[in-house]
Parts: C-alpha cells; sequence; structure tokens
C-alpha cells in the first residue's frame, strides 16, 4: 500500500508531494498529470523488477526507449531538459512473502520509504541513458506509524498491518556507494555482531539493488521489492476485455483487461464445492449496473482449448463477452478483482467510468471503493490490504467521491531555480485530513473543481456556436451541480 509519494523532475512532475488513503480520486482536464503520476508508479515498479534502467524505461507510457525518448522522461521546458529525478514512496508491505524461490519468510519491518535519485548521463554508451546516483531503504518505526498515516482508521488495522522498531537502513547510499545492510542472522553473522552488507559503486550498475533483493537482501527488503512489483495500472480496452482465453495463459487481468475469462475461473475454481457461488456473487454485483442478469459463468471448449466469458439473462439467454458493451465489460472486470483476495497491494485503474451511463456512475464508485482495504476493520481474510487510485476528468465522477478521496491537478506556472514553467499541481478540498497534514497549500473548493471540470460553451471552425442543454435555464433546476453567481 502506497501511503505517500514525493516525485521530482519526471516528465511534468515537479515537487509534488501527495498522501494516499485507500481510495483516491484524482481528478483534472486532459494532459495536466494525471496518467503522468501513474507512469511514475509504473516506472517505479517495473525499477524494482530484475530490469535494466533502459528497459524500466521502455515499461514506460508512450516509450519506446529511444535515448531521445529516455530523456524525455525527465522534465524539460522549452529547450531545456532536467538532468535529475528524484522519488519517495512510503509504503506498507505485508508481514509475509514468498520470494522468487518459493521461500516464505516474514517482513519484521512493514513500514518502509524507499528514496531513489536517477540521472540522464549522455555519456553512457555513446549515446546517453539513466544512471543511479542515490538509493535508500529505511524502516518507519511501528511507534511513528500514527504520525504518518493521517486518513481515517482505527487502530485495530494499523496495529493489524505495521510491525518492527528497526531503525537502521536496509539500502544506504555514502561515498558513492549503494549499500545493501543485511540481516546478520539471516546470513550467517554472530548475533550481536554488525551486519553484513554488500556494496557497489553507483557507476556501474544498471539497475536499483531491491531489484536484487532475492540474491542478497533483508526479508523487508524482499517483501518490498514484491510490492512495488504488484502495484497494477489498468487501463481496461474493451477489446481486450472481450477476447476468450486459450488454456494456459495467466490467470490474472492484464493492464488492459485481458486473461479475464482465466482469471474469473481461477477464482471460482479455487473455491471448493462453491465454483457457482462466485459466479453467483459476481453477477450480483454486477445487477448493480444492469439490471437483466441471472449469473455469469465461463464456457470451456476443451476441443478448441478455449475458456469464454458468458453472461446469462433471466430468461435464460446466454451472452458471450464479445457481445456485452463496453460499459459492461469494464464493470466486469472491477467486480472480478473484488471477488479476487489473491489481487493485493496498490491498484489503479485510467477513467474506470468510461462507456458507463452516468445514471450508474455510483454504483462504479461503490464498487471500486469496496475494492479497497476498509481501514475500520483489521487486515484479515475478507479484508486484504488493497488500494484503489483512480484518475478521471468526469464531473460526474467527481460529484460521488467523498471529499476526502479527492485529489485534484491543473497546470500551474511555477518558478524553480530562476526557471519559470508550467507543471503539475495536485491540491484537495478544505478541512479533509490532506489539508491538515500539507497546510502550506492551498486547498480547492469543490465549487471550483466542478466549475473547471464543466464543458465550455463550443465553437466549431467556421466560427459557429451553439447552446448548450446544460446552459437551458429550464433545466437548471434538475441539474446535479451548477457554478454559484
Amino acid at each position: 500500500m502506497l501511503t505517500r509519494l514525493k516525485v521530482s523532475g519526471f516528465k511534468n512532475l515537479v515537487d509534488v508531494d501527495i498522501s494516499f488513503g485507500p481510495f483516491t480520486c484524482i481528478a483534472g482536464g486532459n494532459g495536466v498529470g494525471k496518467s503522468n503520476l501513474f507512469d511514475a508508479i509504473r516506472f517505479l515498479s517495473a525499477l524494482a523488477e530484475e530490469k535494466t534502467f533502459r528497459e524500466a524505461a521502455m515499461k514506460v507510457r508512450d516509450n519506446n526507449g529511444t535515448p531521445s525518448a529516455i530523456k524525455s522522461l525527465f522534465h524539460r521546458h522549452g529547450t531545456y531538459n532536467d538532468n535529475k529525478m528524484t522519488f519517495e514512496a512510503e509504503m506498507i508491505i505485508p508481514k509475509e512473502g514468498i520470494d522468487d524461490f518459493g521461500q516464505e519468510f516474514e517482513a519484521g519491518n512493514t513500514f518502509l520509504r524507499y528514496s531513489l535519485e536517477l540521472g540522464f548521463n549522455k555519456n553512457i554508451n555513446g549515446i546517453g541513458g539513466i544512471e543511479l546516483l542515490k538509493e535508500e531503504l529505511a524502516p518507519i518505526e511501528q511507534n511513528e506509524a500514527s504520525n504518518h498515516l493521517l486518513f481515517s482508521h482505527e487502530k485495530s488495522w494499523r496495529d493489524s498491518i505495521i510491525i518492527g522498531d528497526r531503525k537502521s537502513p536496509l539500502i544506504s547510499t555514502e561515498d558513492a556507494r549503494i549499500i545493501v545492510h543485511l540481516d546478520s542472522s539471516i546470513h550467517g553473522a554472530p548475533l550481536g555482531k554488525a551486519n553484513v552488507t554488500l556494496e557497489a559503486k553507483v557507476d556501474k550498475l544498471q539497475n536499483t539493488m531491491i531489484s536484487t533483493a532475492n540474491a542478497a537482501g533483508s526479508f523487508p527488503m524482499r517483501i518490498a521489492k514484491k510490492e512495488m512489483q504488484s502495484w497494477k495500472i489498468f487501463s481496461l480496452e474493451p477489446s481486450a476485455l472481450r477476447e476468450p482465453d486459450k488454456f494456459g495463459v495467466p490467470s490474472h487481468p492484464g493492464e488492459n483487461g485481458t486473461n479475464l475469462p482465466s482469471t474469473v475461473y481461477r477464482i471460482a475454481t479455487a473455491t471448493k464445492n462453491n465454483e457457482s457461488r462466485v459466479y453467483q456473487e459476481i453477477a450480483n454485483r454486477l445487477k448493480d449496473l444492469i439490471d437483466d442478469v441471472s449469473n455469469i459463468s465461463v464456457d470451456r471448449d476443451d476441443k478448441r482449448e478455449l475458456m469464454t466469458l458468458e453472461l446469462t439473462d433471466r430468461n435464460g439467454t446466454k451472452y458471450a463477452a464479445r457481445d456485452l458493451s463496453d460499459g459492461t465489460l469494464r464493470f466486469l472486470a472491477a467486480a472480478t478483482i473484488l471477488a479476487d483476495e489473491q489481487m493485493q497491494g496498490l491498484i489503479c485503474f485510467e477513467e474506470p467510468e468510461n462507456g458507463i451511463h452516468p445514471a450508474r456512475i455510483p454504483a462504479m464508485i461503490e464498487l471500486l471503493m469496496d475494492i479497497a482495504v476498509d481501514a475500520e476493520l483489521p487486515v484479515e481474510e475478507g479484508n486484504p490490504l488493497r488500494q484503489v487510485i483512480i484518475n478521471t476528468h468526469s464531473p460526474a465522477v467527481v460529484a460521488q467521491v467523498p471529499d476526502d478521496c479527492l485529489l485534484f491537478v491543473e497546470l500551474r506556472e511555477t518558478i524553480k531555480d530562476k526557471k519559470r514553467f508550467k507543471a503539475s499541481r495536485f491540491s484537495w478540498l478544505s478541512d479533509t485530513w490532506r489539508a491538515k497534514q500539507q497546510p502550506e497549500i492551498r486547498p480547492e473548493d469543490k465549487g471550483t473543481i466542478l466549475s473547471f471540470l464543466n464543458p465550455v460553451p463550443y465553437e466549431d471552425d467556421s466560427g459557429m456556436s451553439g447552446t448548450r442543454v446544460i446552459d437551458r435555464e429550464d433545466l437548471q433546476e434538475y441539474l446535479p451541480f451548477y457554478p454559484e453567481d
């Protein structure tokens, strides 16, 4: 669970500092930085894998891995490019984990702060590339957790997931060397002696040290790696959601919605003697969107080795996924994620309201909020440690989101190092926990946000303009919101 993220120098994110709760909605217009924040999360996740900096950069949206594209990850304005980007992520990790070799272990510390500083070096391979300048991973002590987690939660929830009082770092940077501090009890050093350490010169590294955690690292470091790798950013595409699955494909949804039939089938068959109950639970949730649903199922074609997701209506008529609407498929994918307790950690959705009728958007928001952990109850079976972040430019979504869960982003003129440019500015509503945490940032009021997101009068290239339906005086009293005088 990502509780705080600081980013600077990545695309148009400069001096960004955001705290997150179990559910967060980021609202703003096009091109203001909503997706860039998701890209920063995706980049950090890729860097936690055993990938080079170049390979991690290629996983970022619209990046083909060329030197010019890699350099474009760094903030630029006009002809000037920053040559440094920094990240700091505070995260809660699971108490227990399994490494890539199947070894089970306990974290010891579950609240961590990960810091990373990367630079662009034009001399790498003669064409330029990313170099590691600084990397740190440090525990946040259990008795300090309440000072960092200001969103509404019960102490029983906090105590169920946050453990550990270690003070010393897990990864540190000293004199251009990255040092991994290994647990002495794990790596054979006598107890009471100084921990074993491994180190490497920063200019020799082609990937992060946290990505090597399975080979050498403490248990919290290994689980932190797995946690960051698990971060998902979904941009659900109806064309992918409609596809049947071949036998043997991964049984977890891809970022665009692939593998939905195999995912539903795995969830259902993993529940002994309750396969039909799982299908019915997903179908019952889908009824919040469309009334004419009786059940869903997965049709296995053993001859063709295909699995197809099917919906049955109240008259007994079956419809394959290819026959369902875009909004139905997106809602069905979210309902599947809710039913999948293997899906844990951070889950991001790009504009999940696409294809959903405005009257049904509250049902979609409620579904997404139900995916997130309930911070009023201990983390346990039935309440997995999951977090949801969505972005949107829909005023219908903004109107439904609880005030504490809403972030607003827009481009604002900024001056830094005597340079003037526009960068993403994130803000929140007054009288919310974020406003109390960072009082130096001016909060937005909800009326301003709704006014900003409302459509504007149109005028086409010929100069012709028109009156919008939303402007009709006889409809004003029926609108869910409208700008005040």
